[in-house]
């Protein structure tokens, strides 16, 4: 990862291989942010006009290169485009400054060393551009060969340093926002990772392995429960998903405990390494990326390793639900009926509705510990990416302020999300002569039914809410701000902020 360090050296002095600076869109065209006035001085005042000249508008996302001036110790400079100019003695948006110092970095690959002199108005603003930084210096090079080219491997190396200027490194509040930074996303960039492995490397059984692992290195217990622990519990949904293949399914307890917490939180997340759709297969064209498919359950490890490395006062407990979906003789058949974890029966009308199956039997293990609330998080629906793009996350829950209050963390932290309702008169079309419920019911409106299953698997007068984060979970175009090609990590920051929020009493 990018080491990130603080710095009060001004810019022509310090030595670096660029300096980056914010360029804001004015309504007479591009302004020089603050952070960069040793820059602008430089070039007589005339930076604006400059950037201008060389076609930059300040846009989101823009980045314009020019040469550092004379005097400078780095040779180059990179304006990064901030999006609008905030109103007079306002200051920029953490998310304009994360996604710039995203930008930034991921345009700065291969480079060793560069300086940031963004916009830094407070220790808030501090943490915005560190996240950017580590986040959008990430690359999953994993897989790739390197070569015998030491050039050509170091021209694809993420940026080896980032010297934040402003930053004091003697002030408390600024080198927390930047060990909260690098927490968070140290542990986002794993789900990354985890989200972005080959599914011939990531089953149930090594994801499960992957969590003991971390688990002793970050002080949490952990428990998991194999094919016989399942049979043995009544596990039917994640034991129904996952018998059609040879890798057997897991289900995977971690937890983080506060010796002064008074709060206690869970996280449950679908954790399908590989969905084929079982025998209800895929049509083709629907399977190369199904690998994402363990998203939630990601998100929800790298939740609680989070807190656990922040050291929050709030017990945090993590579900994360593993199974691979695939077809064979032995596999779950569309009209087969299986006996949940809760007791409840449920008729399979199509397999590839599998991910409410396994939350199912992980939402009910979840609510026997009567936590104050529980949030799952699935990439569930193909209706949820129809519903809000694959940017935008859904929010469903069975208690209106919690969603709020989930919908604002997720705001605050830069993850687009909205509120979604769970109409009742969708119930209906689950039901089954046959079960308790069916795992399919109308097809207009399938993420909100998919959301009322879920419900009937939550304890009773336990609040709770959904999160299906279909469409921002996998970015199957180009990169943008500090987000890249691939797995990206989405919903670790919204449970990291919740789990913060209810430490501190805010959440009533």
């Amino acid at each position: 990862m990018t080491a990130l360090t603080l710095s009060t050296a001004a810019a022509p002095g310090l030595r670096a291989d660029a300096i980056v600076i914010g360029v804001a869109k004015g309504s007479k065209g591009p302004v020089v942010a603050p952070g960069a006035e040793a820059v602008d001085q430089a070039y007589d005042g005339r930076l604006a006009g400059v950037l201008e000249t060389l076609g930059a508008s300040g846009a989101e996302g823009e980045v314009t290169k020019l040469p550092a001036p004379t005097g400078f110790k780095a040779p180059l400079v990179v304006a990064v485009g901030l999006g609008a100019e905030p109103e007079k003695d306002a200051a920029y948006d953490a998310e304009a400054l994360r996604k710039a110092a995203g930008v930034a970095a991921r345009t700065l690959t291969g480079v060793k060393k560069a300086a940031f002199a963004l916009p830094l108005t407070d220790a808030a603003a501090l943490g915005a551009i560190a996240e950017g930084v580590l986040l959008g210096a990430y690359a999953f090079t994993a897989y790739k060969e390197n070569g015998k080219d030491a050039k050509a491997r170091a021209d694809k190396a993420p940026l080896a340093e980032a010297a934040l200027l402003g930053g004091k490194p003697r002030d408390k509040e600024h080198k927390a926002a930047v060990e909260r930074a690098t927490a968070v996303t140290e542990e986002l960039n794993r789900a990354r990772d985890l989200i972005n492995m080959p599914p011939n490397d990531l089953d149930p059984a090594a994801f499960a392995a992957i969590a003991q692992a971390a688990a002793k290195e970050h002080g949490l217990k952990v428990q998991v429960l194999d094919e016989k622990a399942l049979e043995k519990g009544g596990y039917g949904g994640i034991l129904g998903v996952g018998k059609g293949s040879a890798s057997g399914p897991r289900l995977v307890k971690l937890s983080y405990t506060s010796s002064k917490a008074d709060k206690h939180l869970a996280f449950v997340g679908k954790g399908i390494t590989y969905d084929s759709g079982g025998i209800s297969l895929k049509p083709a064209g629907h399977n190369e990326t199904m690998k994402c498919d363990m998203s939630g359950a990601a998100a929800v490890f790298a939740a609680v390793v989070a807190a656990a490395r922040l050291g929050l006062e709030v017990n945090v407990t993590g579900w994360l639900a593993l199974a691979e979906n695939m077809p064979s003789g032995s596999a779950t058949r569309p009209g087969d009926v299986l006996r949940m974890y809760s007791g409840k029966t449920v008729e399979v009308l199509n397999t590839d509705a599998e991910g409410r199956l396994v939350l199912a039997d992980a939402l009910w293990a979840a609510s026997q510990e009567k936590p104050d609330a529980v949030v799952d998080v699935a990439t569930l629906t193909g209706a949820m990416v129809l519903a809000l793009g694959s940017r935008t996350f859904g929010i469903m829950a069975n208690d209106d302020s919690f969603r709020s209050a989930l919908h604002e963390a997720a705001e605050e932290v830069g993850e687009p999300a909205w509120p979604m309702p769970l109409p009742e008169h969708l119930r209906k079309g689950m039901d089954s002569p046959t079960a308790d419920i069916a795992n399919m019911g109308e097809r207009m409106g399938g993420g909100l039914v998919a959301g009322l299953f879920l419900r009937e698997f939550v304890g009773e007068g336990i609040t709770w809410a959904h999160l299906d984060i279909a469409g921002p979970a996998f970015n199957e175009g180009g990169p943008f701000g500090y987000t890249p090609k691939g797995g990206t990590g989405s919903a670790v920051r919204t449970l990291v902020r919740l789990a913060e929020l209810t430490a501190a009493g805010d959440l009533g």
